[in-house]
C-alpha cells in the first residue's frame, strides 16, 4: 500500500492505495481516488475532487471544490483555485448512440497537463485535451479550450491571452524603450517576447 504520510481529516475519503506524500493535508469531505499521487506539502481542500491516477507534484494547492478529473498532472507549485473544473472527456455523453449506459470501455480520457507554477482562479474550467504553461495565469470564471503558453495571462470565454505574467504572479510591465521586453514589478526578471512565446532573458 502506498505510503500516506500526510494529515487526512476524519471525514476525508482517501483510497488505500493514493499516496500522500509528508507535510500534506487532505481537508473535509475531500475525495483522493485510487493511485493518486499527491506531493510533499500539498492542500486538498474541502470538497475537492481528485481522480484515479492523478499526479500532483509538491507545493499544490487544490481548494475548495475543485474538481480534478484523471488523468491530470499537476506539476510542483500549482494553484487550483475554489470550484475549478478540470474536465476529462472531449464528447461526453452519458449513452452510446444505441442508447445504453456508456462504461470506462466506452471511452478515451484524456487530461489537462498544469506546468510548473500555473495559476488557474476560482470557477474556470479547463477543456481537456489541453496544456496550462508553466506560471500561466488563468483568470477567475475563464474557460480555456486551447493550449495556454508559459507566462500567458489568459482570461474569458473561450479564454484568451490579454497579457503576460511573471513568476510573482503580477502582470508584466511593457519596456517603452523595446516594445519586446518586459519587466516583472515584484521581483524584477525582465523576459523577452519572441512571437507568441516569453522567456526570462538572462543578463
Amino acid at each position: 500500500m502506498p505510503a500516506q504520510l500526510g494529515y487526512v481529516h476524519a471525514s476525508a475519503d482517501v483510497a488505500e492505495s493514493a499516496s500522500i506524500a509528508s507535510g500534506s493535508k487532505i481537508w473535509h469531505y475531500a475525495q483522493v481516488r485510487e493511485n493518486a499521487v499527491i506531493g510533499e506539502n500539498c492542500i486538498v481542500g474541502r470538497g475537492a475532487y481528485v481522480g484515479t491516477g492523478v499526479e500532483v507534484g509538491d507545493n499544490c494547492k487544490i481548494q475548495n471544490y475543485a474538481l480534478v478529473y484523471e488523468p491530470a498532472k499537476l506539476a510542483r507549485g500549482v494553484f487550483i483555485g475554489p470550484a475549478v473544473v478540470l474536465t476529462n472527456d472531449h464528447f461526453p455523453r452519458a449513452i452510446n448512440a444505441d442508447g445504453t449506459p456508456k462504461s470506462a470501455d466506452n471511452w478515451q480520457p484524456v487530461g489537462v497537463d498544469i506546468r510548473e507554477g500555473a495559476s488557474i482562479g476560482a470557477g474556470a474550467t479547463c477543456v481537456a485535451p489541453l496544456v496550462i504553461g508553466r506560471w500561466a495565469l488563468v483568470g477567475s470564471g475563464s474557460v480555456v479550450v486551447k493550449d495556454v503558453p508559459d507566462f500567458a495571462l489568459v482570461v474569458g470565454s473561450p479564454a484568451r491571452r490579454i497579457g503576460w505574467v511573471g513568476k510573482g504572479g503580477q502582470p508584466l510591465t511593457a519596456d517603452p524603450a523595446d516594445s519586446s521586453l518586459y519587466v516583472c514589478p515584484a521581483t524584477g526578471e525582465r523576459y523577452r517576447q519572441t512571437d507568441q512565446h516569453l522567456l526570462i532573458e538572462v543578463d
